[in-house]
């Protein structure tokens, strides 16, 4: 069973989340050969504040 778990900045909306679910499963499908309903995803929203690059946090940068 694949397991998937993905860190993404906060903003985005619900049915954004489940395109993303949507076409992370189709990867696995179609690169492992797996079936839809074994695959699982979990969606982690990240604040801005505790997400940093080059030293700066995304709220920064934004």
């Amino acid at each position: 069973m694949p397991f998937a778990q993905l860190y993404i900045a906060e903003g985005r909306t619900d049915e954004q989340k489940k395109q993303l679910i949507q076409k992370v499963t189709q990867a696995f499908v179609e690169a492992l050969g797996t079936k839809p309903e074994s695959v699982w995803i979990t969606v982690q929203d990240v604040r801005k504040e505790q997400w940093g690059i080059g030293g700066k946090t995304l709220a920064e940068r934004s």
